[in-house]
């Protein structure tokens, strides 16, 4: 191992277990967060690797995922001499790290262990951390994985550059706030560290991403169209952890920064962004403030994001699509009001429905999520479920199978209720995973018929909508080429309508 001081940062193997030609194709933002910091902070040479990555990633398949692509992504993570395993070996042999950190999801973990073990098997003495949004929801659990020296709970940036100093000096971590780390055999848990206030005192990750990116050639300039413009949900959805991560205090970037990073973005090539915040703006003022800025520092920038239900109105609408929005996700998640009480989502599906049509009507592509199969799920409820999947006039529908992410209100009803076990493997569940099953209302048997008809539904569904808006598309460019720029969005209107759109 090179005794310069490097530190390797990875997003793990997840779609490419699936098929080794899905991918996340994106920079990862959270790690683009960290390099950059400790670049600018820190005399640490660092790297970036998403070996989650390939060159013309093919569209993703719910069908294809929970059927075959499952059986692939078990397979896989049991042959650590499949293909993607062995090009992570190799990524690790180059750039031989004295630290390994690692993004962990909940879904993610069972390659997380892999990686970390990959480490520990080449480099013994490397210094394998953990951090995302799995150990800062379980903590100590993390660590019973023996490869795993330490991980990171909570907000990054400040307690990384802290650790990775107190290694160079060969110092413990005994008062770094928010670690866990093993001791003479025992885990210590650290006192939580405090929320960056000033958000505007970060750097822009994509500024460094051509130092620090292993393969920054070979992405797309689109890979990173990626933006935060806040940290913090104020929403209280029973099967989420985001607030458990980041707190249900907002905490907001200047409008300001905000637009300037995109500036930046726009200059090397990107012009489309996505503003991947759990829920855009939060409140009317700052989304006007962001619009504005972006009206007078982006013009020509295109851009989406995830709006809650209930900030779905004509004013905020007109003044997003004003500033270049041009596609909002929506979760609407159940179709069944009582559901959707019970999981504290503060919607109605009438709520929904209202919002989806309201962003179609205003020229802005729609887009819903919509999940199956929760605690109290019964066969009436999944039938209003796929009922408004069905109904929605949507662009998509992005469809997932209820999961119990440990730490959750709804992982803590499912251990109640028995269809969580005590030796539960968050790995082999995801949201399009066969073995999703906690609705005991519903025999297995039958739900995972059900769930497996409802994907297939989907999945023609969105293709349908695909060939839709490419055919309309096609005509919106041949009447603009034709000479009729006057008549060609009043056209397109018109032959979105005679299509059902």
């Amino acid at each position: 191992m090179s005794s310069v001081k490097k530190i390797l940062l990875v997003e793990p193997p997840f779609y490419r277990l699936y098929k080794d030609t899905y991918a996340l194709s994106l920079y990862p933002l959270s790690l683009g967060y960290l390099a950059a910091v400790v670049k600018r902070d820190t005399d640490w040479d660092v790297l970036v690797y998403n070996s989650d990555f390939v060159v013309n990633a093919e569209p993703l398949q719910f069908g294809y995922m929970t059927g075959e692509g499952y059986a692939s992504y078990l397979k896989n993570i049991k042959d650590r001499s499949a293909r993607v395993w062995q090009e992570v070996r190799a990524a690790i042999r180059d750039y031989q790290p004295t630290v390994v950190g690692i993004s962990a999801k909940a879904q993610n973990f069972a390659s997380v262990r892999i990686v970390a073990g990959i480490v520990k098997e080449l480099y013994p003495s490397a210094v394998v951390v953990v951090g995302g949004p799995h150990p800062s929801m379980v903590r100590e659990e993390v660590l019973k994985c023996p490869e795993i020296d330490a991980c990171v709970v909570g907000e990054g940036e400040a307690t990384l550059v802290e650790l990775l100093r107190r290694i160079s000096a060969g110092q413990g971590f005994d008062d770094v706030k928010g670690v866990c780390f093993r001791k003479n055999g025992r885990i210590i848990t650290t006192k939580p560290r405090e929320l960056i206030e000033d958000l505007d005192s970060l750097p822009y990750p994509h500024e460094y991403a051509p130092s620090v990116l292993k393969d920054y050639e070979k992405y797309p300039a689109m890979a990173f169209k990626s933006v935060f413009a806040l940290r913090g949900c104020p929403y209280c959805c029973s099967f989420c952890g985001s607030r458990y991560i980041w707190s249900r205090k907002v905490r907001f970037r200047s409008s300001e920064n905000v637009a300037l990073e995109i500036q930046c973005l726009q200059k090397k090539g990107v012009n489309t962004i996505r503003f991947d915040d759990d829920t855009f703006g939060v409140n009317k003022d700052f989304i006007n403030k962001l619009c504005s800025a972006l009206i007078k520092y982006c013009p020509g920038i295109k851009w989406s994001c995830e709006l809650h239900v209930k900030l779905v109105t004509g004013e905020i609408l007109s003044g997003m699509k004003s500033a270049g929005c041009y596609s909002i996700h929506i979760g609407v998640e159940s179709g069944d009001n009582g559901v959707l009480k019970e999981i504290k989502k503060n919607i109605t599906i009438e709520e929904a429905f209202a919002a989806n049509n309201l962003i179609r009507k205003m020229g802005v592509e729609a887009h819903a999520f919509f999940m199956i199969g929760f605690p109290n799920e019964t066969e009436d409820t999944l039938a209003h479920t796929r009922d408004a999947m069905q109904k929605i006039d949507s662009d998509t529908v992005v469809y997932s199978v209820f999961t119990p992410y440990p730490g959750t209100e709804l992982f803590e009803l499912c251990k109640t209720q028995g269809s969580v076990s005590v030796d539960f493997d968050i790995s082999l569940y995801n949201h399009q995973s066969p073995a999703n099953y906690f609705c005991l209302k519903i025999p297995q048997e039958r739900f995972r018929k059900l769930a497996a008809e409802i994907a297939q539904m989907v999945d023609r569904k969105n293709n349908s909508a695909k060939m839709r808006r490419m055919f309309s598309s096609m005509i919106f460019r041949k009447l603009r080429e034709a000479g009729f720029k006057g008549v060609a969005q009043k056209g397109l209107s018109l032959l979105r309508g005679c299509l059902g759109r």
